[in-house]
């Protein structure tokens, strides 16, 4: 099945269902649900993007700081879509262009990707954390509309952007929840329309220094909403290393991961 992941940088939990109340209009008619999953650690955004993607805690992988600027070495759902022959895609930070596709990234060459060689085959790729999740959300769209992918990955900054310029508690933070929000009411229906599985989560959330990394509930707490007719809507504790099975068995392709049975039907 054809499978969209939003990652929504720096979203903490009970602003995602304090804010979000287009998504959780859908999930009081039925059509999703949102479930409490905690981050594993270190909660920096590079070191889970690989754990998100490849199962792998950050002490596992070894990525387990922002400057660790080179390819994974584990296998992504990215890998294992390609080599079941599927199309991929992604229109996300240029950190997920340097940990599945080429290191370092070079913007002239990488910013706009179509190789059906690599692990990402059709990619837009950002390097500013305030390039507008408006036009992010217009590049997935685009990839989505051009190349029909099995598996797309959107990722926006701009509320992890928030956080660290105004912090957790601060209404910027929680508007550019709400524009998320927003942007996801534009498209989610034409996705299901169209057949996708939709996961909506999080990477790490946010405190009150502007911050995140450690261990308070703020900073680990995140959301995830699923949508779609695979879905169990059932009580399920997901577990963060458990996203890249989950998602490699909505996709339908062989995997050796971790998954989360009480997502699926």
């Amino acid at each position: 099945m054809k499978t969209i992941l939003v990652l929504l940088d720096g979203l903490n939990y009970q602003v995602a269902h304090d804010a979000m109340g287009y998504l959780q209009a859908e999930c009081a008619a039925g059509h999703g649900r949102l479930y409490l999953m905690e981050s594993e650690l270190p909660s920096l955004s590079r070191p889970l993007y690989e754990c998100i993607l490849t199962g792998v805690t950050p002490v596992e992988s070894g990525i387990v700081h922002n400057q660790v600027a080179r390819l994974s070495r584990q296998q992504s759902v990215f890998h294992y879509a390609h080599s079941a022959g599927l199309t991929t895609a992604a229109a996300a930070y240029h950190w997920f262009s340097e940990l599945y596709n080429r290191t370092p990234f070079d913007a002239a060459r990488d910013r706009h990707t179509n190789d059906p060689a690599l692990p990402i085959q059709h990619g837009h790729f950002y390097y500013d954390d305030r390039y507008p999740d408006s036009h992010l959300f217009d590049d997935a769209e685009n990839l989505r509309r051009c190349y029909n992918p099995d598996f797309l990955l959107i990722h926006p900054m701009n509320i992890d952007d928030a956080g660290h310029r105004f912090g957790l508690s601060s209404p910027q933070y929680r508007n550019a929840a709400r524009n998320a929000d927003g942007l996801l009411s534009h498209y989610l229906a034409s996705w299901l329309e169209a057949g996708y599985q939709v996961m909506v989560t999080a990477d790490h959330g946010m405190n009150d220094d502007r911050s995140h990394g450690g261990i308070l509930p703020e900073e680990r707490q995140v959301p995830l909403f699923v949508f779609g007719a695979a879905f169990s809507l059932n009580d399920a504790n997901p577990q963060q290393t458990e996203l890249c099975g989950t998602l490699c068995e909505l996709l339908q392709v062989p995997h050796d991961k971790p998954r989360c049975r009480g997502l699926l039907l």
